[in-house]
């Protein structure tokens, strides 16, 4: 009885190790297929950047395909190794021999750690996967709507842009005038206030004047002095200017 299940332990140990040598391999070429994507990815990026090619990624839906195949192998084999480890877990905890239970649960233990690994590199690997590919696909939906949009539009943008500076000058145009009509608005109501003063200065002399009839005439002689002045001025201005061409003359 010992022998056969010393014989079962062994089975599951063969069965796992199998099951995760073949793991080790499928993660590998797994995790090549990503690489290659990606640098697949950037060379296709810098080549765009440099002309005007908007091929999509060579062999990019084998490699989905591809992808999509390995994954769906990979998560097998991941049910397969966990169902072997839940075997040997139901096989330490039924076993009859408490010295070698310490053993075998190190053993299982191993397998356990070996199984956790093997699942968060397979998860790493295909999230970076679906991220990269993602960022493809809008990469090359955006260089297909720029292609698009200078191909198929660029003599309505020509229009739009006239259009748009059109509307620019005539919206500047509109505020020059409507900056010009608050400037003579502002003219208009300064020359009216004073207009209105001088008219009101113009009416108290008027009534300052009739009020008092010798102030008037003061002031009348004081212009009329004025006008004296001036014309005595002129002609003594006159006289030295016809004095000063005959002495240049002469």
């Amino acid at each position: 009885m010992a022998a056969g299940t010393s014989n079962y332990w062994e089975d599951l140990r063969k069965q796992a190790r199998q099951l995760e040598n073949e793991l080790d391999l499928k993660l590998v070429s797994f995790s090549k297929l990503c690489t290659s994507y990606s640098h697949g990815s950037a060379r296709d990026g810098r080549r765009d950047r440099y002309s005007s090619d908007t091929t999509p990624l060579l062999n990019g839906s084998s490699q989905d395909r591809m992808f999509e195949t390995m994954a769906i192998e990979i998560e097998q084999l991941l049910a397969r190794l966990t169902g072997v480890n839940d075997k040997m877990a139901e096989y330490t905890n039924s076993a009859g021999v408490p010295s070698l239970n310490a053993a075998l649960m190190h053993t299982l233990q191993r397998h356990r750690d070996i199984l956790q690994d093997y699942t968060h590199e397979f998860h790493k690997t295909k999230a970076n996967f679906v991220a990269i590919r993602e960022r493809e696909n809008l990469m090359g939906s955006v260089r297909k709507d720029i292609e698009s949009y200078k191909s198929g539009s660029g003599v309505n943008n020509r229009r739009t842009e006239l259009f748009l500076k059109e509307h620019d000058h005539l919206r500047n145009s509109d505020r020059l005038i409507e900056e010009t009509i608050s400037i003579a608005m502002a003219t208009k109501e300064n020359m009216t206030s004073q207009r209105g003063m001088l008219k009101s200065i113009h009416s108290k002399m008027n009534t300052l004047a009739n009020r008092f009839p010798a102030v008037n005439s003061l002031i009348q002689r004081i212009n009329l002095r004025k006008r004296r002045d001036s014309l005595i001025l002129g002609g003594v201005i006159g006289i030295c200017t016809i004095l000063l061409l005959l002495y240049a003359f002469h």
